[in-house]
């Protein structure tokens, strides 16, 4: 049955050609599309044309007359175009695939179109099996307004080859960038660590895209497996080590939250960036998005950093909406996609929504995000929708009278209102308490120097490796930094593994500890990976789960100190004080000091691991002093040492975790040891 619903809906599609219709005018901007020729545009290859984009401005009507006049062409330069889409390729109005060139057609032209950040590689989305026009552009801006990137988007009218084609979606395309997916770009010469472990784009999908398949998940249907495909590195430039790595990640998720592993050293919470997941379920979870976990699911890591889920895409068939003309009714008020019977995805999913400490984080965010004031309140999204129909009412008349797939869109939005109405209260219910993790201490930590953008000098002539910031511990206890990590994008630090810091103690993270080390006179704690931005960037500190320790949002504008290319940094005037509130912090030249200690030391080795009697501690240079903690960070001993080698006798140990603090001349740092 379901292949013949198939077949006729086919032919009635194929078969839905457009007719011509008069269009002068636009509330939207309108792009005009003019191939070399007038050839046809494929699924592959390209073909050469020109781009205009008419744009008056904000709220200022746009005509098609406008098309040579240069004050009122938003773009008007060379394009690359292909069909894009899997399932909508069956349908007559089709969407593309863009790129901006140069004049000599072959050179990328990053440009800013319609306000976007500038880009060359953008999308025009005809709105597929969508007839409320706005389930997408819904979507990418509720993931954008709770803090999660997705494509930015404008709607416009589009012409091509002088004939009327309907509303579009102007979009950003997934892939890396400062602007876009912020993670650093890999490339085939990263197969050793750190390297190798970013920055990846990887997305579960369909294969019809031709794209080979990297590896294979299982889901909880049993010959479902998912699909995971590299988005970036493109699959043909992945290597081999590339590729066992980042598939290591997703199989290290899988098997740590199977078995309910929640542990800041090991477990999933060491894996991935729990925030990240917890929002992508409740974007696709809200939305009832068939195709969630199986399909345009994207993944992205950041060198060093953590797996995060996102950004979302290909939202249209959410919100009740389904391919109903190949009998397909899977987007429910009362189901979980995770576990809908069809497209479910690999089983983490299932087990991330089943795992106490996960539901519990899911809960707390979801009950947030949909009191009043707040994105995913259903009066807030009812007023984003009326606002945005309100824009597309005109030319949801012209495209239905095109294309004939609307219908009667007033219903189609009263629709849409209603499952929301339904889907929200069921969630609320379903997804449970939130009060295990509803008042989580977090330690005392406090972002205190921000060195963001550093002037140059003869002997340091290179800015960013001079970056560095530095935290404090305010309180009076030592604080274990396992699983605290910078969450986000942009800028990348995790705290190793039992390194902690003392009360009153600092800890200067730099961008590169050599450079930092030559400037100041000792070595940094820790070294990030990437930059801090010149303009100003959310620093997020925060613990295993996502809890937020701190939160500094600094910007070289006033009134914000300025702290920018002048040899200054932004400091803390009072650590006890407010340090989001720009006026607290100063410019400052004071002099650095030396720092708590440094996490690592290649040329240390402690063995035995586990030991029974006497802990051996070598180092290529002298030790000046040993300390014996316990796991809470209380001293048991402390040996003056000063010398390369020397053994602990450990006999009256009781049998658990202990740390070893090494102290040397510039430098000292804390190790892990297992007494048996």
């Amino acid at each position: 049955m379901k292949r013949f619903i198939f077949l006729i809906h086919i032919l009635f599609y194929l078969s839905n050609l457009s007719y011509s219709q008069t269009f002068t005018d636009s509330n939207l901007p309108i792009v005009i599309l003019n191939t070399d020729g007038g050839v046809e545009i494929r699924d592959t290859p390209r073909v050469l044309a020109t781009m205009k984009i008419i744009y008056r401005g904000t709220g200022v009507r746009n005509y098609l007359t406008d098309q040579n006049t240069p004050a009122y062409l938003n773009y008007n330069g060379r394009i690359d175009i292909e069909i894009r889409g899997s399932s909508s390729q069956v349908l007559a109005k089709k969407q593309y695939g863009l790129s901006t060139k140069k004049t000599d057609n072959i050179s990328n032209n990053n440009v800013s179109l319609l306000g976007l950040p500038s880009e060359n590689d953008w999308i025009l989305n005809g709105l597929a099996f969508d007839p409320s026009l706005i389930r997408d552009y819904l979507c990418y801006n509720l993931s954008r307004m709770i803090g999660e990137y997705a494509s930015r988007t404008v709607f416009c009218e589009l012409m091509l080859n002088g004939v009327y084609k309907g509303l579009y979606v102007l979009q950003e395309k997934i892939k890396q960038g400062s602007d876009r997916v912020n993670i650093s770009k890999i490339t085939s010469e990263d197969n050793t660590f750190p390297n190798v472990t970013g920055g990846y784009i990887t997305k579960a999908d369909k294969t019809t895209g031709g794209d080979p398949i990297a590896w294979t998940m299982s889901s909880y249907i049993g010959t479902n497996d998912v699909a995971f495909i590299h988005e970036l590195p493109k699959p043909e430039n992945v290597t081999t080590f590339q590729n066992t790595y980042i598939q290591s990640e997703f199989e290290k998720l899988s098997s740590t939250v199977s078995t309910g592993n929640v542990s800041f050293e090991n477990g999933y919470p060491s894996v991935i960036d729990i925030p990240s997941f917890v929002d992508y379920m409740i974007l696709n979870e809200l939305s009832a998005n068939v195709d969630a976990y199986q399909f345009s699911t994207f993944y992205h890591k950041d060198r060093n950093g953590k797996l995060r889920a996102g950004p979302i895409w290909d939202m249209n068939l959410t919100y009740g909406n389904d391919l109903f003309i190949w009998g397909f009714d899977r987007s429910k008020t009362n189901t979980w996609q995770f576990s809908n019977g069809d497209n479910e995805g690999p089983r983490f999913w299932r087990d991330l929504f089943n795992n106490p400490e996960f539901r519990c984080y899911l809960s707390k965010r979801w009950n947030q995000l949909i009191q009043p004031g707040q994105p995913l309140n259903i009066s807030s999204i009812e007023s984003f929708i009326d606002q945005t129909v309100a824009t597309i009412s005109e030319a949801a008349v012209r495209e239905n009278a095109l294309w004939g797939t609307v219908g009667n869109h007033p219903n189609e939005i009263i629709k849409l209102k209603a499952f929301l109405n339904q889907r929200i209260p069921w969630m609320t219910t379903l997804i449970g308490p939130s009060s295990n993790c509803s008042d989580v201490g977090t330690p005392s930590l406090v972002i205190t120097k921000i060195m963001y953008n550093p002037n140059t000098t003869i002997d340091f002539s290179i800015s960013n490796d001079q970056e560095f910031i530095e935290i404090k511990n305010t309180g009076n206890k030592t604080v274990n930094l396992t699983g605290v990590y910078f969450s986000g994008t942009g800028f990348v630090y995790q705290f190793p593994v039992y390194s902690q810091i003392f009360p009153n103690a600092t800890k200067i993270l730099a961008s590169n500890a050599t450079v930092f080390r030559a400037k100041y006179g000792f070595p940094p704690s820790g070294q990030f990976t990437r930059n801090l931005s010149n303009s100003g960037q959310n620093l997020v500190l925060a613990d295993g789960f996502g809890n937020v320790i701190d939160n500094v949002q600094y910007s070289n504008l006033s009134p914000w100190p300025n702290a920018s290319a002048n040899g200054y940094f932004l400091e803390l005037t009072d650590p006890f004080s407010d340090n989001s509130i720009a006026t607290n912090w100063t410019a400052s030249i004071s002099v650095i000091v030396s720092v708590e200690d440094t996490e690592n030391d290649q040329s240390m080795k402690f063995y035995p691991s586990p030991v029974k009697d006497n802990l051996t501690v070598e180092s290529a240079d002298r030790i000046n002093t040993i300390q014996l903690l316990d796991i809470q960070g209380c001293i048991l001993q402390t040996i003056n040492v000063n010398t390369e080698r020397y053994s602990i006798d450990m006999t009256s140990c009781l049998p658990g975790t202990y740390l070893i603090k090494v102290i040397k001349q510039d430098r000292s740092f804390v190790r892990k040891i297992i007494k048996e």
